[in-house]
């Protein structure tokens, strides 16, 4: 037996988790297009997402469903389900009174227990719930997105966490004939109704027969896209879509019933796809208890984040890469916050970008000395539109970079696409279109009502692809370089940030018309800090410091050795970049996603510099 074999045979078990049979059709059709579909039928799933709601309000009324830290001590607020649906009855019915005929909530403030007791009610109200990220409210300047979603969507009720955090952006916005509810303080200047007024609202017969109104066809959400090729669009989430899904991702890992309570920590943001349906919706369809996370994993804000899961024993953990980077640094120097970790811990997932190999070992290291077992690392992949997840890693594996097959009821359709393909989606999970935008949506489909996404994968083998797909990048940021050699910048992108880490939180592939392939990289400041062993490194600095540049410099170069011989992966010259991607700039979408294209645009005198015939100083010249 060769030693490599030994090894992995040596290797400690992950801990058990019962997946869903992989028992995928394959069709090959004559012109190369080959189309994934599950032949397990998809599971019932509810009419409605507030159905769940009143069911756990009925069968486990005391059971905690939300809890977030609040008061001047930061101690748990928890809500139980039975508490919840009372108040969600009384702000339906608030609502109700308002007459909106059919206008949306729009909700501008982060995640709270406020905003999912709203977002419940708009529901049963019968009207979309529309949440739009804080930071078209707080980090633009202009306002210039928020005033265009706010007159596509034209809302009947604006709600926000305190008045005056928010009063540069109520004060852009044309308010007349809106309803403006406020949660902690009134905006000045500005009228508003409180939170707890509305949730005082005497209940009558109304509500109850508006919910038994509500189809699977009604629309639940409007949830905003990136923008990241012009303004932000209005998805279409019904409530079939995103039940639908919910019970998708849950069928794929069916839980134990003998086991904990499902339970979660997350910050994702719920104006996001992924925490506002792949994380929210399944927790509540499960009955789980879900703890709002006010930490980040950003310099300064992942202190939080330690400390709620020192208390907290998740069931299941979704992350980005970066989190899982200040986790596993900080659970290695503290065996205490590894127990509570892992203790109850199924799976980690991951999303956002691919998760670097080493930091999937460092992990793993973590969960066998604390347990004795390995975890999954899990993760799916869908958009906005898909309400999200499509796919997912639903089984045993070890390797990273996978978008995984196809779930139950949803069909995979792979378009030859020079060296990949470009993939395709249908299914229930689908969105009908955009809100108020025909032209678009009747561009979203192809000949065969497939959804057209915009991305783009390969097969881990071609010859049985039952062992997943992985994700290839955007196909429209795709490039060659005047030697005609065809550059995927998705992966490349992936590997050049997961080769620079630490150093690296995100990174531009530059190469268009032009002999080679250049990097622009932005520095992971809180990485770069403990690498010099200054807590005050400033950007400026970090990016023209010996040693973050020369550790920048190694990990390319490592990766170059890697790809030796092949120009569409070789990085010839790469530069840090001081100044934050920006959201007004389009470079940054609300989702914290990299707009390529756009930055590349608004950073073209860096390109320039990386490509001069004489590059200056801070232009790493590596071949």
């Amino acid at each position: 037996m060769s030693g490599s074999a030994a090894a992995v045979m040596t290797k400690p078990a992950f801990r058990k988790v019962k997946w869903l049979a992989r028992d995928i059709d394959v069709e090959h059709r004559d012109d190369g297009t080959v189309v994934l579909k599950s032949r397990i039928p998809l599971q019932t799933y509810e009419k409605h997402i507030p159905a769940s709601l009143a069911k756990w309000a009925k069968e486990a009324p005391e059971r905690i469903w939300l809890a977030q830290r609040d008061g001047p001590n930061r101690e748990w607020r928890k809500v139980s389900y039975g508490e919840a649906k009372r108040t969600v009855d009384a702000l339906t019915q608030g609502l109700l009174n308002l007459a909106l005929d059919g206008r949306p909530v729009t909700i501008l403030s982060g995640n709270s227990i406020e905003h999912a007791l709203m977002t419940q009610a708009a529901m049963q109200a019968r009207v979309p719930a529309a949440p739009v990220s804080p930071a078209y409210s707080l980090m633009s300047h202009d306002h210039v997105k928020l005033k265009y979603l706010f007159d596509l969507i034209k809302p009947g009720v604006v709600m926000v966490q305190d008045g005056p955090a928010f009063e540069k952006a109520l004060k852009a916005l044309d308010l007349t004939g809106v309803t403006v509810v406020h949660v902690l303080r009134p905006c000045e200047g500005i009228a508003s109704v409180s939170f707890a007024e509305l949730a005082a609202t005497a209940v009558t017969a109304d509500v109850e027969a508006s919910i038994a109104k509500i189809t699977p066809e009604t629309v639940g959400k409007l949830l905003f896209t990136s923008g990241s090729t012009g303004m932000p669009k209005a998805v279409i989430n019904t409530q079939a879509m995103m039940c639908a899904n919910a019970a998708m991702m849950m069928q794929v890992r069916p839980r134990d019933p003998s086991g904990p309570i499902s339970t979660m920590l997350d910050w994702m943001p719920w104006n996001h796809t992924m925490g506002g349906n792949a994380a929210f919706h399944p927790i509540l369809v499960d009955g789980g208890t879900l703890y709002i996370d006010d930490g980040r994993p950003m310099p300064g804000q992942f202190d939080e984040t330690l400390r709620n899961l020192r208390e907290i024993s998740p069931t299941y953990y979704a992350n980005v890469p970066a989190g899982y980077a200040a986790l596993a640094a900080a659970m290695e120097k503290d065996d205490a916050l590894c127990r509570s970790f892992f203790k109850n811990l199924s799976i980690m997932a991951y999303g956002g970008a691919r998760l670097p190999d080493d930091l999937y070992d460092r992990m793993q290291a973590l969960a066998v000395k604390t347990t004795g077992e390995r975890i999954v690392f899990y993760t799916g992949w869908g958009s906005t539109e898909t309400a999200p997840t499509s796919t997912g890693t639903y089984w045993d594996t070890e390797r990273v970079g996978l978008i995984g097959l196809p779930f139950p009821g949803v069909e995979l359709k792979m378009v030859p696409c020079g060296s990949k393909y470009e993939l395709r989606l249908r299914g229930v999970n689908v969105t009908p279109g955009y809100f108020g935008q025909p032209d678009l949506t009747k561009k979203m489909f192809d000949e065969e009502g497939f959804y057209c996404i915009g991305d783009a994968g390969v097969f881990v083998d071609d010859t049985d692809p039952v062992k997943g797909i992985i994700f290839a990048g955007r196909v429209v940021e795709d490039f060659k370089l005047t030697t005609g050699t065809f550059v995927h910048v998705g992966s490349l992108r992936t590997d050049a940030i997961a080769a620079a880490t630490p150093v690296v939180h995100d990174a531009l592939v530059a190469g268009q018309d032009r002999a080679f392939i250049g990097l622009l990289a932005w520095p992971n400041l809180h990485a770069c800090r403990q690498l010099v062993g200054k807590a005050d490194l400033s950007f400026e600095d970090a990016v023209k410091h010996p040693e973050v540049i020369a550790c920048f410099r190694r990990g390319l170069e490592a990766h170059n050795k890697e790809c030796e011989g092949a120009s569409s992966r070789i990085i010839a010259r790469a530069m840090l970049m001081a100044e934050p991607p920006s959201i007004d700039g389009n470079e940054l979408t609300d989702k914290g996603y990299i707009n390529q294209r756009a930055g590349l645009e608004r950073r073209a005198p860096l390109v320039e510099r990386l490509y001069a015939d004489k590059p200056d100083q801070d232009v790493i010249v590596l071949k």
